[in-house]
């Protein structure tokens, strides 16, 4: 890491002298190098403003009268710059009336000296002015760093990396962003105090920053989280440095007195790519990996681009949204799994089931019937790159990093975890078993029965865009639709009875089709005559469970 800017200072602070008079200069640099200051020289005010710009000097000495840039024009363009720190400007000069001072003060002078310069006048000022700053990089350290771990701020590192993002579109540069979030940290806070908390703060902070490169930028996000930008850096590298990280925060137990901690971290990463908009949106798409790394176990590392591609759900009604979550798990919502593959079975195995029961993703489980993953299309297409893939077990291609929930989860968490994350469907679970999924898909589905078995929504509203206001005709629709509900369950209920081979095509395929029944008998529920019977009217609304 760079030192810090007051303790530079203090050793040997960085002087430009600008006079066009090349003894002065000669002068002036030996009695400045003799005092113990680096020394750097220019001509006039444009040779000055090329040589801030390369390499920003704590202090400017600079002649008043010199030909192109004078040192008025010299300071008042040193102000406008958008530098590291505070340069502490010393004009010589032989000019001495009120009104050129304060013109002086005007452009952003800090002192004067009146030629002929005398040696001890020009070192005492020059003491002066490193006491002034000296504390200005002190209060500009407290302003931009966090006390506790000594990383910047979150406050401050938004303008570094809109500078590095601008930078990398301009030159077409890769740029990566890591979130980084301590697993379990109020634990560590209850467990063993609020001091043993920010030790393990202090204590990652430092194991991040000893990671890092010169360039990368590391700052304290929130609470226990933490932010790197990473230059230069594709998403692929991003991750490969965040499992670094990661192991090495694992095996560094954080030591208090005679105990020992052991903490973990869950990573996200995303990377800039054509249609990444604003630098913020970069961080949102770290922060949504690392919302995943977490709701799939923690003590991981998530690639936004491992993610699926897709939109967010929305509902601008956030007061009558609670009202529809009220009291609602996520086992009332759930399409259940009527088949789970095993992460024995092949490559070829999954395929044939993907195209037999046209489903596009599913999870996976071990051999005593545990989640272990989750396969989808993607990842068989993936895979098959030659004939001797299509025998390798799926659970060499499946993603192991699931993000599932209890069924007993309430269907609002799920909800906003869907609208904030680019991740398709959750595998619900009970006890480590899978027993079905929810995706956006199933929350639409859910929602769409459930405004219509309350009467939610507006005659105009409905499907095929006419109102079903008329009883008889709605109980007609409403007979053929159970006679051929009656119809598929009798069709599964001969296939099971058949000696067939495989009958995982024959149940999900008729599951599929009931389903889609039992949403049209909700929707023509509402107009029949008479109120529909509570149980049915339940039964429709979860519509997804056929047990």
């Amino acid at each position: 890491m760079q030192p810090s800017a007051d303790s530079a200072l203090a050793r040997n602070p960085r002087v430009l002298l600008v006079d066009d008079d090349p003894a002065m200069l000669r002068l002036l640099a030996r009695w400045l190098e003799r005092a113990g200051y680096r020394v750097g020289q220019a001509a006039d005010g444009r040779q000055a403003l090329e040589a801030i710009e390369a390499q920003c000097p704590d202090f400017l000495v600079t002649d008043w009268e010199m030909p192109h840039v004078d040192g008025l024009e010299l300071c008042r363009r040193v102000r406008q710059l958008d530098l590291p720190h505070y340069i502490y400007v010393l004009f010589l000069t032989v000019r001495s009336t009120r009104d050129e001072t304060v013109a002086g003060l005007e452009v952003g002078a800090d002192d004067f000296l009146t030629k002929p310069v005398h040696q001890a006048e020009l070192l005492a000022r020059m003491r002066a002015g490193s006491r002034v700053l000296e504390l200005e990089r002190r209060l500009s350290k407290i302003a931009h760093t966090d006390l506790l771990t000594g990383l910047v701020t979150r406050r401050t590192f938004f303008p570094i990396l809109d500078k590095e993002w601008k930078r990398a579109k301009r030159h077409h540069r890769p740029v990566s962003c890591a979130m980084i979030d301590i697993d379990f940290f109020k634990r560590i806070n209850d467990l063993h105090g609020h001091f043993a908390g920010d030790y393990v703060l202090k204590t990652v902070a430092e194991m991040l920053q000893a990671d890092c490169r010169c360039t990368d930028v590391v700052c304290r996000y929130g609470g226990e989280e933490f932010c790197a930008l990473l230059p230069e850096t594709r998403e692929l590298q991003a991750a490969q440095w965040a499992e670094r990280v990661r192991r090495h925060i694992a095996a560094t137990p954080v030591r208090l007195g005679e105990k020992e901690i052991r903490i973990t971290c869950s990573l996200g990463t995303a990377q800039n790519h054509d249609d990444t908009q604003t630098c913020e949106q970069l961080i949102d798409q770290a922060d949504q990996a690392l919302l995943c790394a977490k709701r799939s176990g923690r003590d991981r590392v998530v690639s936004f681009e491992s993610l699926a591609d897709s939109g967010e759900l929305q509902l601008k009604d956030r007061g009558q949204r609670r009202d529809l979550f009220q009291g609602i798990a996520a086992r009332h919502v759930m399409t259940p799994v009527v088949v789970c593959l095993r992460e024995d079975e092949t490559i070829g195995q999954a395929a044939e089931f993907f195209l037999r029961s046209r489903i596009n993703s599913t999870p996976v489980a071990d051999c005593r019937g545990q989640l272990s993953g989750i396969l989808s299309e993607k990842d068989l297409l993936a895979a098959l790159v030659s004939l001797e893939c299509w025998n390798r077990p799926i659970r060499e291609v499946m993603k192991p990093n699931v993000i599932c929930y209890e069924g007993e989860t309430p269907i609002r968490t799920i909800y906003e975890f869907l609208c904030r994350v680019s991740v398709r469907r959750v595998v619900i679970v009970d006890q480590g078993r899978p027993t079905g999924t929810i995706s956006r898909g199933t929350l639409l589905r859910w929602f769409r029965n459930l405004v219509f078995s309350k009467g939610l929504l507006d005659d105009a509203l409905l499907r095929e865009g006419q109102a079903e206001t008329d009883p008889y005709r709605s109980k007609q629709r409403l007979a053929e639709t159970s006679r051929n509900l009656a119809a598929q369950v009798a069709q599964l209920e001969r296939h099971l009875g058949e000696d067939v081979e495989d009958l995982a095509p024959h149940v999900v395929g008729g599951v599929t089709r009931m389903q889609e029944l039992l949403d049209d008998l909700l929707a023509y529920s509402r107009y029949a005559s008479g109120p529909p019977n509570a149980s049915l009217q339940a039964i429709l609304l979860n519509g997804s469970h056929v047990e």
